[in-house]
């Protein structure tokens, strides 16, 4: 006999049907929702022929997929902080080229760092990091905000121990560094090794020395002047810039008193070599992006671009620890300041916004993975 299409689900029908179509609703998510593999073997560092091949990257700790992956989920990880709510990230932001927009940062504790965030843009090169060059390795680098009771505040051995009951970070690290296990020495390396994937080079600076860009006769201008030093005899104006921030990384690795303090509350890499000629003397940043990296200067003294300008122009102040190539230069005979004109400011200024990257500050590679994989859900 045909079933009768008209009878009533009965209600003890529905309790019984409800929990079967949930459960198949559960197992259709679960069924579709597949994170992405995980990428394996080598990872290869693209940059420019023309930002050299000096790269620092340690024998024990190659670059690979699997551990860029493993140290970008790391950067991002909270878990990695005393109070659960500050990583790397928080003070390295994408969106600011890997700064955080303060003058100071603020720890677990609420304590401000004594020195502003430096941007982490194209440390691939570099062999001394923090403004002091207290540290010898992106490495050794990782470590000290991790640990520091006033920044992240939390010893390797408890973020290691946090790590290890959390997923998927004991499968991710064993496909990283085999049977090694999770300690802070593999947190470091993973995070080092995603740290030096932070190649900024598609600014429109780029684009011109790639010949893809024309740039404005302000910019022109300011690119000349950025690269110029003085010589008023022969009437060649500059603004002297290239003396620290030349090349097509726009830094070199130098340490400079650039005029900020005749006697400095913080007497820079002096705190760790004792010298009286290194009294305020600081780390050359890199320029690039350096209109997304506000407010400026070790202590975050400028807010402005303009302000950064006005001091190299008009207010350096002597002392004696005041890098050479600071002493003298102008651009008036017999003058006792570089004395841009406000046109002349405008352009360097033009030019330095040439320097911002927008495919470095928006690429989904550098970006956090924690809030992906919580979209993807």
């Amino acid at each position: 006999m045909a079933a009768n299409k008209n009878i009533p689900v009965t209600s003890s029908i529905r309790r019984w049907l409800l929990p079967c179509f949930a459960l198949v609703f559960i197992a259709t998510i679960a069924w579709t929702y597949q994170p992405d593999p995980i990428p394996m073997g080598p990872y290869q560092l693209v940059y420019p022929a023309n930002f050299g091949n000096r790269i620092n990257v340690p024998d024990d700790n190659p670059t690979t997929q699997q551990g860029v992956y493993l140290g970008r989920m790391l950067f991002y990880e909270p878990l990695l902080s005393a109070n659960g709510k500050i990583s790397c990230g928080t003070c390295h932001q994408q969106a600011l080229a890997f700064t955080d927009g303060k003058a100071f940062s603020e720890g677990v504790d609420h304590t401000l760092t004594p020195r502003s965030s430096m941007s982490l843009a194209n440390l691939l090169w570099a062999r001394k990091f923090f403004w002091d060059g207290r540290s010898e390795s992106l490495e050794k680098q990782a470590a000290v905000p991790m640990t520091n009771p006033h920044e992240m505040g939390q010893l390797m051995q408890t973020s290691a121990h946090k790590l290890m009951k959390t997923a998927p970070y004991p499968e991710l690290f064993r496909k990283v560094f085999g049977d090694e296990g999770i300690d802070g020495p593999n947190i470091m390396k993973a995070i080092a090794q995603f740290e030096r994937t932070l190649i900024s080079a598609n600014s429109k600076y780029d684009q011109y020395l790639r010949k893809q860009y024309q740039p404005t006769r302000l910019e022109l201008q300011g690119l000349a002047l950025f690269e110029n030093a003085p010589q008023p005899a022969k009437s060649i104006r500059g603004a002297n810039c290239a003396r620290c921030h030349g090349g097509a990384k726009t830094y070199m690795e130098l340490f400079h008193n650039n005029g900020l303090d005749s006697i400095p509350k913080d007497i820079g890499i002096a705190e760790l070599t004792g010298l009286p000629g290194d009294r305020g003397r600081f780390k050359v940043p890199t320029l690039r992006n350096i209109a997304l990296t506000a407010p400026y200067m070790h202590d975050g003294r400028f807010k402005t671009l303009d302000e950064v300008l006005d001091h190299y122009s008009d207010h350096v102040k002597r002392s004696e620890s005041l890098s050479p190539f600071l002493r003298g230069e102008s651009n008036e005979v017999n003058g006792k300041s570089l004395a841009l004109k406000p046109e002349e400011k405008k352009a360097v200024i033009a030019f330095l916004n040439m320097l911002t990257d927008s495919t470095f500050v928006t690429d989904p590679r550098f970006s956090d993975p924690h809030q992906n994989i919580a979209k993807n859900k």
